[in-house]
């Protein structure tokens, strides 16, 4: 009779101490969801905030120079250029002197201001800030701020023709490497 009392004893301490370690599991795991959550939270509320912090600094700029914001491309510019490009000096990877590109430009205007897309085999790559200041364009883009590889890219457009413009563009990519581009954008052939 003590053997079984002892048996029954240890039965219920084993079964006690199993429950007690599923249970333990299971509170770990409901704690280990709620902190997931938390952090998915946090990572929400994180690009929210780069998003406004990057909307805030738009608005300043356009606060900064609201005459430029507010142009349109003169009739000669405005429309679809075809763009050449020919590297002129790099110490980047990804560019070699004399690599050539060419794109689609697109100068538009809206009630947001000027802008300019850049199209490559009718796919929008890029979208550039645009101002217009005495005969000159300047183009600026910069990657989001939650992309893995920052590049910022100016352009300066400073040989305004009729049908040609000419220019310079400069690639800053990571690591501060800059690669320089010639740019010459022609209207194109009407058939």
């Amino acid at each position: 009779m003590k053997k079984n009392l002892l048996l029954l004893f240890f039965t219920c301490l084993f079964i006690s101490c199993e429950n007690k370690k599923e249970l333990e599991l299971q509170n770990r795991e409901k704690a280990l969801i709620l902190r997931e959550e938390q952090i998915a939270d946090k990572e929400a509320e994180y690009k929210s905030l780069l998003l406004f912090r990057d909307s805030v600094i738009a608005l300043k700029d356009s606060a900064d120079h609201p005459a430029e914001s507010l142009k349109e491309w003169p009739k000669n510019i405005q429309g679809i250029w075809n763009s050449k490009m020919l590297c002129r000096e790099s110490n980047c990877n990804q560019y070699v002197i004399g690599d050539q590109r060419n794109e689609t430009w697109q100068f538009l205007s809206d009630s947001t201001g000027i802008y300019t897309n850049v199209l490559n085999n009718k796919k929008l790559v890029r979208v550039f800030k645009a101002k217009y200041i005495e005969d000159k364009i300047q183009l600026e883009f910069n990657s989001d701020s939650i992309s893995k590889n920052r590049t910022k890219i100016n352009v300066t457009l400073d040989d305004i023709q009729e049908n040609v413009i000419k220019g310079t563009q400069t690639i800053t990519g990571q690591d501060n490497c800059a690669a320089r581009f010639s740019v010459e954008l022609t209207l194109p052939q009407k058939k």
